[in-house]
């Protein structure tokens, strides 16, 4: 029989109870309680587990150490006292309708907590009822609360295109997480979870002992499952994938990692797989499907890219230093800072010296489908299209076939719509690596060399093709950049075959009017 895995399900103790799949935190999670106190913020991609370990927590703190026999925290140090904990879930509702639905979900999780531990639920607004609740299950019970409050900031990402309602949700938590620092007293432990951190909240200007735990080495595995994790906690399902495929197992593992790994969130060399991935990929006996990407559509985040002119040629060479991951102004975004704290780019690189974060798509998964969300809405490419495409173009690719790619791609660009086409040599460049992402192959823009720079390289197997493209020129003006600037030297030798391909648009036909293939 099969084990069941929680996709889905973030109620630690239905977990536990009902004998689903448990990757064991809570070793990280007794190193975060035992350390200095204080309140506590987590940023993490939506689907990470966020939500499991608050309901962990909450656990802990209501000492249900029956859930935990056999966990690494029932054999470490913990006096398993128990406290009231008020625990706040912000991510179910519709908040665009307006500031009454922020109101109703509130007062109804607080109204539920008064309920559960039996105390008077009183107040004039949702800020008085906290701190009758706060105060009054401290007093009543002589133990401190813990506080947890997921996804914090659901109610502001979803109204960042409605300015007006965003204003005034943003009003209303700036007067309700303040209680947190004027009751401080009455708290034993505030942890609150989020994908990014608004300038604007009080909670992340008003309170001195305030710990931002995103960017700390020592939790980095706090949320997400490790390569260690994967191997130990998933044997049995990595096992029967690999009879049932007749797969090798190494092979098997380097794809895994190659699609679903990656995330990584400071210095720390170690990255994590995203949970929402790996669980349905087992659930669905081995299928690599997007599962995590197409539980969401990125549509605000491809237009801030839009907006701000970023190239999306070099999205995949972005860098930050640490002080632009601290800070999220609605009226004044930033996109890369998103892209990362959204889970769409992830740190591959750090230079101490400088503190500088290098970037780039966490895995296959997101660098595909991101890509083709960017092909949906620059170019407005038909499914049926896209389809076709994905059938003809890797194929000619993988098999040599130069030509048969470059024609590939100018019946593709047929079925483009003649008004959003751009009298710009760069666009092209931007739909042909586009193209390339979406497909799931190796593709690398705007390489840079001594001589110059190479417009677009593709590498599969046994061919490298070195594309050069022109606007309004010619082809052979394209090859005879490739040939004086002498880029595929570097890749001579190496045992591929190699080509020179030039690719000249003509804008007043919107597509490729010529191309020429050379043997390199």
């Amino acid at each position: 029989m099969s084990r069941k895995f929680p996709i889905g399900l973030q109620d630690f103790a239905k977990i536990r109870e009902d004998g689903f799949v448990y990757v064991d935190k809570t070793a990280r999670i007794h190193e975060l309680l035992t350390g200095s106190g204080g309140v506590f913020f987590l940023s993490r991609p939506r689907r990470f587990g966020k939500s499991l370990l608050c309901s962990t927590l909450g656990a802990i703190f209501e000492a249900r150490r029956e859930l935990f026999a056999g966990l690494a925290i029932d054999s470490l140090e913990w006096g398993w006292k128990k406290h009231p904990v008020i625990k706040i879930d912000l991510n179910p509702g519709n908040y665009d309708l307006g500031v009454d639905t922020l109101y109703t979900r509130i007062n109804t999780a607080l109204e539920l907590c008064a309920k559960k531990y039996g105390v008077p639920f009183k107040g004039e607004n949702i800020s008085d009822r906290f701190i009758w609740l706060l105060t009054n299950l401290s007093n009543t019970f002589g133990e401190k609360v813990a506080v947890i409050i997921d996804e914090y900031d659901k109610p502001l990402l979803s109204t960042i295109d409605n300015p007006e309602v965003h204003k005034k949700i943003r009003s209303v938590l700036k007067g309700f997480y303040g209680v947190l620092k004027s009751y401080d007293e009455y708290l034993k432990f505030v942890f609150l979870t989020g994908v990014t951190k608004f300038a604007q909240v009080s909670i992340f200007s008003d309170l001195n002992n305030l710990k931002d735990i995103s960017m700390d080495p020592r939790y980095n595995d706090l949320c997400g499952i490790t390569q260690e994790e994967l191997e130990r906690d998933f044997a049995e399902e990595i096992g029967q994938v690999i009879l049932n495929k007749k797969l090798d197992r190494q092979t098997y593992l380097d794809e895994l990692k190659h699609f679903y790994n990656g995330y990584r969130f400071s210095e720390n060399l170690l990255t994590v797989y995203n949970p929402f991935g790996l669980l349905n990929h087992f659930d669905l006996n081995g299928t690599f499907e997007s599962y995590w990407y197409n539980t969401a559509t990125p549509t605000f985040l491809v237009k801030l890219i839009e907006d701000q002119k970023i190239d999306i040629l070099n999205l995949e060479q972005m860098s930050l230093v640490k002080s632009d991951f601290k800070r999220f102004d609605a009226e004044n975004m930033e996109a890369v800072p998103v892209l990362y704290q959204s889970g769409y780019l992830t740190i591959v690189n750090y230079d101490e010296e400088f503190d500088e974060f290098f970037l780039d798509y966490p895995n296959e998964e997101v660098r595909t489908s991101f890509s083709k969300s960017l092909m949906e809405h620059y170019i407005h490419a038909p499914e049926t299209d896209l389809r076709a495409l994905s059938r003809t173009l890797p194929k000619a690719l993988i098999q040599g076939d130069a030509d048969g790619a470059v024609h590939a791609i100018k019946s593709f660009l047929a079925g483009v719509p003649y008004d959003i086409q751009i009298e710009d040599e760069k666009y092209y460049q931007t739909v042909f690596h586009l193209i390339f992402r979406m497909l799931g192959l190796s593709c690398r823009s705007e390489v840079r060399l001594a001589a110059g720079r190479i417009d677009g390289l593709v590498e599969t197997k046994n061919y490298v093709y070195c594309f050069e493209f022109k606007l309004n020129k010619s082809a052979g003006e394209a090859l005879a950049q490739i040939d004086s600037k002498d880029y595929l030297l570097p890749w001579q030798g190496n045992g591929k075959k190699l080509f020179k391909v030039g690719v000249n648009f003509l804008y007043k036909d919107r597509n490729i009017n010529e191309w020429k293939v050379v043997v390199g």
